[in-house]
């Protein structure tokens, strides 16, 4: 079933809401609502179109109830689960589902958070109760977590913080061509070894930005789609896996079930790591980048390092790699799943100026969710993919 829902769905519209730091008093409905509008808008759809709602989010306990109000929208079918940054893949692979079982015809998949301005303001963002197991340690979570693992993939495969330093380089390099990205400073290797240390081995440099911001992006058949705005971006496989959720009981430091979800969404595409044009990954830290490189097989396990150096993931790389500047430069609004959907397909319609990737017509996205705990894998093409 999953190959058969091959390019039988295709992402028609994408916008992102105000990025960085909003105005006071926005809410994170306003900004998922002003992302869906702007989406609508990008696809040439009505918003009385819309029959499917998709949401999550760290503020709200009710997503697509929180959009379907806002926007005054009645769906006939809604979803909101939330497994972390990865819940929108995962909102994309039950859209194409729903699309092709006639439960929906157009999905709107949303995210909002100002959780920049509600930290400053001294507000909270709600997290998952603490693990009695690690508590006693007084992790800084999530920092620690990622520690953890950068730690042992630090041991276990000689590591360096040299080779995490060029993840957040590279990040910054994309972000430098990115109008919108929130650091667009250059950031040299001798300064980001240089930061102060957070939680070790990770630096500030090492750490995901704290924002404000959401995206949308619109869903249809591929039939539908053909008679829209924008060339169609179509999703070509999907796949979802999880672990565990704390990260105590995350069976191995330095693998993760992207490995399982990476072969399903390879699998259901019918494509291999070679023909994949951009990848788009979810970097709240640099040690992600690392892992999901190989999990994901673009190298073998313990290699990521020398792989960035040796084949680069920046501009003047060989394998374009968070084009947009990543969670480590352009945006991180807690959830950063949805971006990187939305720089995926503006990548494969030729859209993104300075940094665009020349003859991209296969992108892969990974989502991360949790303490490495979901990964979701999606697979988009061109029309030349079909």
């Amino acid at each position: 079933m999953t190959r058969a829902l091959r390019g039988r769905s295709a992402i028609v519209g994408v916008a992102e809401s105000d990025l960085g730091e909003v105005t006071p008093g926005t809410t994170p409905a306003d900004l998922m609502g002003q992302a869906s509008i702007r989406a609508l808008r990008d696809a040439g759809v009505a918003l009385s179109e819309v029959d499917g709602l998709f949401a999550a989010g760290t503020q709200m306990m009710m997503g697509s109830l929180s959009l379907g109000e806002y926007l005054g929208v009645n769906a006939r079918y809604s979803d909101g689960s939330n497994t972390g940054g990865s819940s929108f893949e995962a909102h994309l692979h039950h859209a194409q589902a729903a699309i092709e079982a006639g439960l929906c015809e157009v999905a709107l998949i949303a995210y909002g958070s100002t959780q920049r301005s509600l930290l400053k303001s001294g507000g909270t963002i709600p997290q998952e109760a603490p693990n009695p197991y690690e508590e006693p340690y007084r992790p800084m979570m999530p920092i620690s977590a990622y520690a953890l693992a950068a730690s042992r993939h630090m041991h276990q495969y000689g590591t360096t913080r040299e080779d995490l330093a060029r993840v957040a380089v590279a990040a910054r390099d994309w972000a430098v061509k990115n109008p919108v990205a929130w650091s667009r400073k250059p950031l040299s290797l001798d300064e980001a070894l240089n930061a102060p240390m957070i939680s070790d081995p990770l630096s500030v440099k090492d750490c995901c930005l704290l924002t404000d911001g959401g995206g949308a992006i619109v869903v249809t058949s591929a039939e539908r789609a053909r008679d829209l705005r924008k060339p169609p971006v179509y999703v070509l496989g999907s796949g979802e896996a999880q672990s565990h959720l704390h990260i105590s009981s995350m069976p191995d430091f330095t693998t993760t079930s992207a490995v399982q979800s990476g072969e399903r969404a390879f699998a259901a595409a019918g494509l291999r790591v070679e023909d994949v044009d951009v990848v788009e990954l979810y970097d709240a830290f640099t040690i992600n980048t690392l892992l999901f490189l190989e999990d994901l097989g673009f190298c073998r396990k313990g290699e990521a390092g020398a792989f960035v150096r040796d084949t680069g993931i920046g501009p003047d790389g060989r394998l374009p790699v968070n084009t947009n500047g990543g969670g480590l430069s352009y945006a991180h609004p807690g959830m950063y799943g949805l971006l990187l959907l939305v720089e995926a397909v503006r990548q494969i319609r030729g859209e993104s100026g300075e940094r665009q990737v020349a003859d991209c017509d296969v992108a892969l996205v990974h989502g991360n969710g949790g303490f490495l705990s979901s990964q979701c894998t999606t697979l988009l093409g061109s029309e030349a993919t079909l």
